[in-house]
């Protein structure tokens, strides 16, 4: 992990004040969301495009997923690149933008309004990855270390652009004809440039430097994550094409199974980092990164699913409902609950005791959350996914629900935990 101890990590660490709002908002959202579950969880056993799901997917896309990455990469970044975030103007600039277009996104969603709140939340999202890869470019730029981490963060965001600029095109396109089919059509597109070019490519990129961080392992192999880098951007552009040119569905197999060699790379990489670890004891947090890396197994194979059973509308969409959530409250939730209790802690570590971390006589970032809480909200979140997933293909209501409890039990939970670590203070009171 990060050695709080290290005069060049503090040197090149971004402003907590930076960083700690995205972490607060993701936080509130992954309630909002959680609780937005609950109340559509009938829906969810019809088509997937409902007002109610729609708010709910973006609320965990955006809200929940984007918004803390967004203030862990600011943080990251340096780290990665060992220089300085370019501009924290820019940063700010980015958390406000987007702190107030997604909520009237959402709200457009929710009510199916595609007038103003839509078109005002939509443009603020664009400006705000706008902004974000400028900062991030002339990073990268002005430290003059453009390792392959680097490069993952830079593309994914680039990716996670061109999402945006998509999704806003779709909703302008409920309005006015700007495009050949209506945008229902485009939705898979959309869809996947955000879940596999902007989650996936970065989780992957930042991943494949913490993990082995944060288990002191000796493992390298530069080449095998240029490979993972490759067929990743490979898939994206064959399924690009392919969904374009309108090619039969079978096609698509092509860019699944390029995907799927680059999920096995990258779960190959975390398994050697663990087999070549220095830490021989993996703490809860690690443990639960490590375990959403086996998760991305499960949408990659519902894809493969979805493909074979073209044919089959009614299994289809349960099938696609469930690779939906598997995405957004699998992989990507169970990394963040495991990562954020990794670097969270250190941000309000150097914030609170960076004046005293000379003299030795501080506590250890693990040592300022609450292990219990994380526990149990570890098994809270599992038991709640595995129900609700259940629930979603067996069509059963109840466990619908008792799923969405047991979520909104692991979001209330989380959320408690990272007030409680913001609110830190040092024993003395003088550090602040």
């Amino acid at each position: 992990m990060f050695a709080p101890n290290t005069n060049n990590a503090a040197v090149k660490t971004t402003s907590y004040k930076v960083v700690l709002p995205f972490y607060m908002y993701a936080a509130l959202s992954f309630v909002v969301a959680t609780i937005m579950l609950f109340f559509s969880s009938g829906t969810l056993l019809h088509h997937y495009f409902q007002p109610r799901v729609l708010a709910t997917t973006h609320t965990m896309a955006l809200g929940w997923g984007t918004m803390i990455i967004l203030g862990a990469s600011h943080q990251l970044v340096p780290v990665i690149i060992e220089g300085r975030l370019y501009s924290e103007r820019l940063a700010y600039a980015s958390f406000i933008l987007a702190a107030i277009g997604i909520p009237l996104l959402v709200y457009a969603f929710f009510f199916f309004n595609m007038g103003a709140p839509a078109i005002v939340g939509g443009s603020l999202i664009v400006l705000s990855v706008l902004s974000f890869l400028i900062n991030i470019a002339l990073s990268i730029s002005e430290s003059h270390n453009e390792n392959v981490h680097a490069i993952f963060v830079l593309t994914a965001t680039g990716w996670l652009l061109f999402t945006v600029t998509l999704g806003f095109i779709l909703l302008l396109n409920f309005i006015h004809i700007l495009l050949p089919e209506d945008s229902i059509r485009y939705l898979p597109l959309h869809a996947h440039l955000g879940i596999i070019g902007w989650f996936f490519l970065l989780i992957t990129g930042v991943g494949s430097r913490l993990i082995p961080m944060f288990m002191i392992s000796k493992y390298t192999n530069t080449r095998l994550l240029w490979w993972i880098y490759g067929l990743i951007n490979g898939a994206l552009l064959c399924y690009t094409i392919l969904f374009l040119l309108q090619a039969k569905e079978v096609l698509i197999i092509v860019p699944a199974v390029l995907f799927l060699s680059a999920v096995t790379g990258f779960i190959y990489y975390c398994y050697k980092s663990a087999k070549q670890r220095i830490r021989k004891q993996i703490d809860n947090q690690v443990k639960v990164s490590l375990l959403s890396v086996l998760m991305m197994l499960l949408p990659v194979l519902l894809l493969l699913l979805i493909i074979i059973l073209s044919g089959l509308t009614k299994k289809q969409s349960t099938i696609i409902t469930t690779y939906g959530f598997t995405i957004f409250f699998g992989w990507i939730t169970a990394i963040i609950l495991g990562m954020t209790f990794k670097t969270l802690p250190f941000i309000v570590w150097n914030k609170v005791y960076h004046q005293r971390s000379v003299s030795g006589k501080t506590p250890s970032p693990k040592d300022i959350f609450n292990h219990k809480n994380f526990r149990i909200m570890s098994v809270a979140y599992l038991l709640g996914f595995a129900v609700f997933s259940i629930g979603i293909l067996t069509s059963t209501v109840l466990l619908l629900q008792s799923g969405a409890v047991l979520l909104i039990i692991t979001s209330v939970m989380y959320a408690v935990n990272v007030l409680s670590i913001m609110q830190h203070k040092a024993e003395n009171g003088n550090d602040n």
